[in-house]
């Protein structure tokens, strides 16, 4: 009896089927089967080599750009690179060997054309702590260089790993203010150790925690040396030129280019001038024991040395052991953390697998010329875009520039005083301290995650780096799993609410009460009017899953919406370094195609099983509303339905959502993780984007009670927050009304299954 009734009841939920269908084992197997593999692994090769994609299409359109922009870097990475080593306690010829390695094997592997791979400030603090470590277990057994090595090749063959198993999703668990508040904990950190070369202090270790650092700093100042005399005049110098070319460019607008490679050059001005000095006073003022007054770098070896396979020692890959982990987190999530930056600021997208293997051969390659670690680097990679590259092809004009200085200018390096090089590193450093507005973001949009910085900063304060990433991962894979564990849930209950533009009509809509819901098979399924598309996401908006929903929603739209360019006249010159376009012989057809299409005029989210939402997950809906305006060549409305929590509204509304602000007004990061400060492109002279200068339509022509039912004669939400609807019935309603002057004659718009 029990029997007849239960089968009964799914009758009525299932319909007529007697059994609900079932996914099995054998057709999930058959999902991740290729019915090609030969096809899946010509891809899987070629897809190795980003390259081979646009190098062919080459032109002279892109060549000015790249040109301009690799000996622009390669002026900044020459002293950079040098000043880097001093951090990592090694000879100043190792940055330079990092330097040229890592900008010019990266442009075959690179799916961004920014980024600039060489030495950076907080991987080479780690090595040096690293060196540190060993030899005060080990004394006398390995030299730095050859440690140094042996971290470069290891965790080089680590990353490539991951990114050959295409493991690069698990970057994904570590969060933006997880990133940014160990890196400025770390700016502060190195910015810290270099004041005592700054001021020619000497007397205790600038190695240890922070906060000693600054006492141990403030009771040395009486014994300040000569070689402030060229550090001081030096930071001066360089701040002066900033902030004077940054004044002139807004006083002088049409010579902004001028002032801006002016303002490019002063490393190397600032540099060339304390050398010069420098060598001017010690040549007359050298001991008798061979000392000068004040530190200089003296002979740096020139070319390569000692060029051949690495001498790795198991026994000394033991011993690094315990440091390995942290010295791989650093080079793979700096990288991929600046990568994403850049790809979302200069619109194109990069794939996190083939750029973990871009520094993988890197870095394994690089013990070849006996390189130490090299990553990604924030300002380097920002003075590239700001240049105007247009291909990673820039990376061999940089790889010139560091090959003419270690082969024709190691003789003028031997006066260079290590004080100067100290006021680059804290120039360079002191940017990447997260501004003020910025960590005011992180609380804005998540006050846990503002919690999560400040730990990663205390700790690394207070403690050392190492600990910082780990605090900084530890707490926010606890608040993940605290997140998981406990979602919010809500009961729906019905209410009935009046519709002020109909008399004595109604409707009735659902509140949280807890309601269950019933699938029937009987039930016809009509897809949205054209041009709408409704989403549902089924969990928590955060960190881990943003990314595949921004794929998800971006890969259907270019899918099944129309294009707003048609891309067949697009001069190859104009065309981006990463966007092929359809074959010429084609090019007709695709475009007739493409109209066919209905044309994209909003997306309708339904957070009805949202409880949270993060900083990440804000960017990313912020990416996923350039890209999808970017395809459809105007402006795209954004609906959101059945948002309960008043945190998430929060989130959203300092994502520029909800209210209708104009596209103008709305910034491309809302959070970075560190502050660019003049690494960005103008807005309106990015040559590669298409889309630009548009505004979102005018709220107030629109009715103040669209998709804002009442109850009483009072809105039941904000009059200022017009895209956010009670229920998905009036945000699909309301969305609705944006195309209804479209035609709609021959368009049909087909929904799918997942």
């Amino acid at each position: 009896m029990g029997s007849t009734s239960t089968h009964r009841l799914r009758e009525q939920i299932l319909g007529p089927e007697n059994e609900a269908p079932v996914v099995s084992s054998a057709d999930y197997v058959r999902k991740w089967i290729t019915r090609d593999p030969m096809h899946a692994v010509t891809s899987y090769i070629t897809g190795l080599f980003p390259i081979l994609g646009w190098i062919s299409r080459y032109n002279a359109g892109w060549l000015t750009g790249d040109v301009i922009a690799g000996l622009t870097v390669g002026m900044v990475l020459v002293p950079q690179s040098m000043s880097y080593a001093q951090i990592a306690t090694l000879p100043p010829q190792y940055g330079l060997y990092s330097s040229f390695v890592g900008v010019l094997i990266y442009c075959f592997f690179a799916t961004s054309k920014d980024v600039s791979i060489g030495p950076v400030a907080v991987m080479s603090l780690t090595v040096a702590q690293i060196i540190s470590s060993v030899h005060s277990k080990h004394p006398g057994e390995w030299s730095g260089p050859q440690i140094a090595t042996t971290i470069a090749f290891v965790c080089g063959f680590i990353v490539l790993g991951i990114g050959l198993l295409r493991l690069g999703w698990i970057v994904e668990f570590i969060p933006a203010p997880a990133v940014s508040g160990f890196m400025t904990g770390s700016a502060i950190n190195i910015v810290a150790g270099q004041v005592p070369g700054l001021m020619g202090i000497t007397g205790f270790n600038t190695r240890a925690a922070t906060f000693k650092v600054i006492i141990n700093t403030l009771k040395g100042l009486p014994r300040t040396s000569l070689d402030a005399a060229w550090g001081i005049p030096g930071l001066v110098g360089l701040y002066l030129i900033r902030i004077i070319c940054v004044q002139l460019s807004k006083r002088f607008p049409r010579r902004s280019r001028l002032f801006f490679f002016i303002s490019v050059s002063r490393n190397a001005f600032v540099i060339i001038v304390l050398t010069i000095a420098a060598w001017l006073y010690c040549r007359d003022h050298k001991t008798a024991s061979g000392k000068y007054p004040i530190k200089i770098l003296q002979t740096v070896p020139r070319g390569f040395q000692h060029v051949g396979p690495p001498v790795i020692d198991p026994k000394l890959v033991k011993a690094l052991a315990s440091k390995i982990p942290v010295a791989t987190i650093i080079l793979l999530l700096e990288h991929t953390a600046i990568s994403k930056s850049f790809g979302r600021v200069n619109g194109y997208k990069i794939d996190p697998n083939q750029e973990l293997i871009a520094i993988g051969v890197t870095n394994t390659v690089g013990t070849v010329f006996h390189a130490y670690p090299a990553t990604g680097s924030f300002s380097r990679s920002a003075l590239k875009s700001k240049s105007g590259v247009r291909t990673p092809a820039a990376g061999i004009l940089t790889a010139v520039v560091v090959i003419v200085a270690l082969y024709g200018l190691t003789s003028a390096f031997y006066w260079i005083p290590t004080a100067g090089l100290s006021a680059v590193i804290i120039h360079a450093v002191a940017d990447l301290v997260a501004s003020p507005s910025q960590v005011y973001s992180f609380w804005r949009i998540s006050p846990l995650e503002f919690f999560i910085w400040a730990a990663a900063v205390l700790v690394t304060i207070f403690s050392t780096i190492e600990n910082g990433i780990y605090t900084s991962i530890c707490t926010s894979l606890a608040l993940l799993l605290l997140r998981i564990a406990h979602p919010r849930g809500y009961f729906l209950g019905k209410v009935t609410l009046s519709d002020p533009r109909h008399v004595n009509a109604s409707r009735e809509v659902f509140i949280p009460l807890r309601p269950d819901g019933v699938t029937n098979s009987d039930v016809k399924v009509e897809p949205p009017p054209p041009g709408v598309i409704v989403y549902r996401l089924e969990e928590s908006y955060l960190y881990p899953n943003c990314s595949i929903v921004n794929d998800v929603i971006v890969d259907y739209v270019k899918e099944n919406m129309r294009r707003g360019v048609d891309v067949s006249k697009i001069r190859p010159g104009d065309r981006p370094w990463n966007d092929p376009g359809p074959p010429n012989d084609d090019a007709e057809a695709a475009q007739v195609a493409n109209n066919a299409k209905p044309e994209l005029r909003a997306v309708v989210l339904d957070f009805s099983t949202i409880s949270q939402i993060d900083t990440t997950a804000v960017q990313t809906l912020v990416d996923t509303r350039n890209e999808v305006q970017r395809w459809a060549n105007h402006p795209v409305e954004f609906h959101f339905a059945s948002i309960f929590s008043p945190w998430i509204r929060r989130a959203l509304i300092a994502g520029g959502f909800g209210t209708g602000t104009p596209e103008c007004n709305i910034p491309q990061e809302i959070a970075p993780v560190v502050p660019y400060r003049g690494g960005r492109r103008e807005e309106g002279k990015d040559t590669e984007r298409i889309w630009s200068d548009i505004e979102a339509p005018d709220i107030s022509e629109l009715p103040v009670t669209v998709g804002q039912p009442q109850s009483g004669g009072a809105p039941l939400l904000p009059l200022e927050t017009p895209f956010f609807h009670f229920d998905l019935e009036s945000a699909v309603r309301a969305a609705s009304s944006v195309g209804n002057s479209l035609s709609r004659q021959g368009t049909i718009w087909k929904s799918t299954e997942e």
